[in-house]
């Protein structure tokens, strides 16, 4: 049998010296990259989505500042063809997640989310904001109305205020699914579904059957989906272009 070179020995020994420093630092190897060929964005939503005032450190956030300027380049750059979005959040800001909504809503390449873990709070319209929506089996959304921490003014106004933050909220999930306004009310408002709060918690096959998320599936699923509303875009760009 050949023996390595000694040259391709010391390589090897620096491969695996490189892999054993990052397990001891890190606790993990190389993470896979996407390709820098592939015509697809990755876009991660995790955590608490973090508005204007910064979390303390040991929170996972989604800071909007750093997922603006991403959709942003996603919309300029040629070769990114179309967008899936990964949630598993707790929900957060209010403004900062229909902030992230409404960009990703606008657009005009074709966007896939998808809701594994969970998407709750404000991140339903996050979820509902893409051309086509999945949850997985296990995954959960709690639907719940807005709510303020912090000092509050006890002044009509603030309820005036709050109740107009819920409305927007409310028409933009009506806008971007299937589900009827009264029936997404009835889910926010409900009472003894959640132990210290009102509001009710959507499992998987529940979402779908609601209309607020169009289909239960994976990863796997999603990127099918996404595949196929690009060729479905790209079909139709290519007519119109011969439309003189």
């Amino acid at each position: 049998m050949e023996q390595p070179s000694p040259e391709k020995q010391d390589e090897n020994k620096e491969n695996k010296s490189e892999i054993i420093d990052k397990i001891q630092q890190l606790g993990q190897t190389n993470v896979p990259q996407l390709s820098q060929d592939t015509n697809i964005h990755c876009l991660t939503i995790v955590g608490q989505i973090e508005g204007h005032i910064q979390l303390p450190p040991q929170n996972k956030t989604t800071k909007y500042e750093h997922v603006i300027p991403q959709i942003v380049a996603i919309e300029q750059n040629p070769k990114i063809e179309g967008l899936l979005v990964i949630l598993n959040t707790v929900g957060g800001d209010v403004e900062a997640g229909l902030a992230i909504s409404e960009m990703l809503a606008s657009l005009s390449k074709p966007t896939v989310s998808i809701v594994l873990g969970g998407g709750h709070s404000i991140g339903v319209p996050i979820a509902v904001s893409c051309d086509y929506s999945f949850i997985a089996a296990t995954a959960t959304m709690t639907i719940h109305p807005i709510r303020l921490t912090g000092l509050v003014i006890g002044v009509p106004q603030t309820f005036e205020y709050l109740d107009k933050m819920q409305e927007r909220v409310i028409n933009f999930v009506k806008q971007h699914s299937k589900i009827d306004e009264e029936v997404f009310k009835e889910l926010m408002f409900a009472k003894g579904n959640l132990t210290r709060d009102i509001g009710t918690n959507v499992i998987g096959d529940d979402a779908v059957k609601s209309g607020l998320i169009d289909e239960v599936g994976g990863v796997g699923k999603a990127l099918k989906k996404l595949n196929e509303l690009i060729k479905l875009n790209k079909t139709q760009n290519s007519s119109e272009g011969i439309i003189q």
